[in-house]
């Protein structure tokens, strides 16, 4: 493999346009899950932890990140979760039957609307479409953006906040098509129970976005859109390539690198059938959880099957495989920028998450700094673009070595690049409206001393984007191996 010539040719055409993209592409995700919460981004008693008990190291993290919006609070775990006690003086621990733990109702609604404003983030809220009801979930809408002399508004003045929080963004249920959920519905089930759930919470406010959890399943999300379509404005679907949750045996760079082009078809798959329903341009995608490792949890609550889940935060698993896996994934996003509006990394904080906290600080992953580049390069609209490669092969499978993405505004190009061969640099020809780039270019490169580099307590930054200049001769340009570069000029 290490041998192997990479070429690549990337022409980014004007001719067919400009297709301006959602910055919700760069959002996030968090829940009550381990440590995401609890020791995560909220650890009161901590020394870096603020006066709400916030730890401060995350929330400068998440603003370097840009984050522009955190999806919250689940995840399985909503589908057992109840707003209401989780608000006011008297907070009462309960038995989340989701992920099997006493959950201590400490973190709710009011600390997360607080940490978002904190955090300089658009709250998006996940409601309970399990074990829940339609009068729940407009009961909370009422409860955040009630502004009439009403019970639950009320109900939050009472509890400190007079001002509505007017959040935007909710979703109805999550994931609600498996068996593993609590409350789990069937195809004949969804569709009526989503509409009911829609109405009742647009009479609370109607100005608010909605989304529901599908699937890129004709089935499933056509008999949602035909009883609901009309009442929402997003489709939640989720991704996890590298499935961990029973077992933790993480797969190999190769392996992962096979999975970097199934993002892009299910958001193919999901195109088509809002366009079956006849939705196109009316109804959008929220890839609203989305990570290449999905997160380990063995069956049962168990001390031992509880204490398993601390493999999520191994260091070792947070390589090259998993930055290039994100770029790779964003890109499809952007080349779908016209139906994916939204689009959250699951999660923020610990398990899969680019941040991995301790008592002492943090650790930025690899994908910590991918998300900081796409933050700080992207340009406000994307250029078509005709990306072809030296195929990457692997157990029978194979995707192109290279992708990339090409952004513009009025001040000039930027081109993200990611060369996904373990060993070999990829010789690039860049375009634009077929005429070679000439000159110097500005880069910021990030790459490992081997595919499986990684950033731990010991060693934080073993794996960080250096920025550096890269000549174009005749338009060629050598990207290194195992990389995700920003091109800009």
């Amino acid at each position: 493999m290490t041998n192997q010539r990479v070429l690549a040719t990337i022409n980014a055409s004007r001719d067919f346009g400009y297709q301006a993209w959602d910055r919700m592409i760069l959002g996030h995700f968090i829940e009550h899950f381990h440590t995401q919460i609890y020791g995560g981004l909220y650890e009161p008693g901590s020394p870096l932890a603020d006066e709400d008990g916030f730890r401060t190291d995350v929330l400068a993290a998440v603003r370097e990140l840009g984050v522009p919006i955190m999806r919250w609070p689940g995840g399985n775990y909503v589908s057992d979760h109840h707003w209401y006690e989780a608000v006011g003086p008297e907070r009462i621990p309960s038995y989340n039957k989701a992920w099997r733990v006493e959950e201590p109702n400490t973190f709710g609604t009011d600390e997360f609307i607080k940490w978002c404003r904190k955090a300089g983030v658009e709250p998006y809220i996940c409601t309970n479409g399990g074990n829940g009801t339609a009068e729940e979930m407009c009961n909370w809408v009422e409860y955040t953006n009630g502004w009439r002399d009403t019970r639950y508004a009320r109900q939050r003045r009472a509890n400190g906040n007079d001002a509505p929080y007017a959040v935007k963004y909710w979703g109805i249920g999550n994931e609600s098509y498996g068996d593993w959920q609590i409350g789990a519905k069937t195809v004949a089930e969804w569709g009526p129970y989503v509409a009911e759930s829609a109405k009742m919470m647009r009479a609370v406010d109607e100005e608010i976005v909605l989304s529901a959890s599908a699937v890129p399943d004709a089935e499933w999300t056509l008999a949602l859109l035909k009883h609901a379509g009309r009442y929402l404005d997003l489709v939640s679907i989720h991704g996890y390539w590298d499935i961990l949750h029973g077992v933790d045996n993480v797969s190999d760079y190769l392996t992962c690198m096979m999975a970097t082009e199934n993002p892009e078809e299910m958001i193919e798959q999901t195109r088509h059938v809002i366009a079956t329903a006849g939705f196109t341009g009316r109804v959008k995608i929220a890839f609203d959880e989305w990570n290449l490792r999905g997160w380990h949890h063995p069956g049962g609550n168990s001390p031992e099957a509880l204490a398993a889940r601390e493999r999520n935060n191994i260091p070792t698993t947070y390589t090259m495989a998993d930055a290039v896996f994100s770029a790779s994934f964003l890109n499809a996003c952007l080349r779908h920028a016209d139906v994916v509006t939204m689009a959250n990394i699951a999660p923020t904080v610990n398990a899969r998450g680019p941040i991995f906290v301790h008592k002492d600080g943090i650790v930025k992953r690899t994908t910590f700094h991918v998300l900081r580049m796409y933050h700080e390069a992207l340009r406000a609209n994307v250029v078509a673009s005709a990306v072809s490669a030296t195929p990457l092969a692997h157990n029978g499978k194979s995707v192109a070595a290279v992708d990339a993405i090409v952004t513009a505004d009025e001040s000039g190009h930027t081109a993200i690049v990611t060369n996904r061969h373990p060993g070999a640099s990829a010789r690039c020809l860049l375009k634009l409206d077929g005429i070679p780039l000439e000159g110097t270019l500005e880069a910021e490169i990030l790459e490992g001393e081997t595919p499986d580099s990684h950033n731990s307590v010991e060693q934080p930054e073993a794996v960080l984007p250096r920025r550096t200049t890269l000549s174009a001769v005749d338009g060629y340009v050598e990207i290194p191996p195992h990389s995700v570069c920003v091109l800009r000029w």
